[in-house]
């Protein structure tokens, strides 16, 4: 993921955030993390903006920096907020895989199928019982959209299919969080850790994908001069 110097200091911004929130988190430094987190994805989306990515991606991130905002405040309202936010940036990511992806077919195509369907029904099924009565529709909900992201990520190739499967494994862990299930040592950082890459896998691959059918520049279509 290279650029121009401008889009280079964006990503360089971004990464300098990323450890900050990362580092305040195994700090257990809560004041850090409320002011990086909130940085996060407002930088990768100019840094995205600067290589002139396409704009549902710009959205996607966007909506990704919605809810991260909104999960920052420990209450119902705010997570349902923050997962209708993380659900459209979703759609978005769907309409890019649509508009770039080269399609799943074949046995690759119906193992991965099989493979993301089992995954929902299973971890739907598994948390069904210890969730809150009230969030059990909007969970089930968000994870069929969710899962579905993940597996339309596998169009774009290995990069945006990893960046699915750890956005997946990411939403995962907060909803076990959610069921109050146990929990592993530092849990937010094993989140954001596997939230950030799959941020950034997912954009490298529509990047790379928006890339290459972009039109090429040619001799023929540039006009004459007068």
């Amino acid at each position: 993921m290279t650029g121009r110097p401008s889009s280079r200091l964006l990503l360089g911004a971004f990464g300098v955030a990323a450890l900050g929130d990362l580092g305040a988190l195994l700090a257990d430094f809560g004041p850090g993390h409320a002011v990086f987190k909130p940085l996060l994805m407002p930088l990768f989306a100019a840094y995205v903006a600067a290589r002139r990515g396409p704009r549902p991606l710009v959205a996607a991130l966007l909506f990704g920096w919605g809810g991260d905002t909104f999960l920052l405040f420990d209450a119902e309202l705010a997570f349902l907020a923050g997962m209708g936010s993380f659900a459209a940036g979703h759609v978005c990511y769907l309409v890019l895989f649509k508009r770039y992806g080269a399609g799943a077919s074949g046995a690759r195509g119906a193992g991965l199928v099989a493979g993301y369907a089992l995954a929902l029904v299973g971890t739907v099924a598994l948390l069904w019982p210890d969730l809150p009565a009230d969030m059990r529709g909007p969970v089930a909900g968000y994870s069929l959209l969710l899962t579905a992201m993940a597996f339309g990520a596998t169009t774009l190739g290995p990069a945006a299919g990893a960046g699915g499967a750890l956005f997946l494994l990411s939403d995962t862990l907060i909803a076990t969080g959610v069921a109050e299930w146990p929990q592993l040592p530092r849990p937010d950082f094993a989140i954001m850790i596997t939230y950030l890459g799959a941020q950034y896998l997912l954009a490298r691959g529509v990047l790379a994908a928006a890339g290459r059918t972009a039109p090429e520049v040619t001799s023929e279509s540039v006009p004459a001069p007068r």
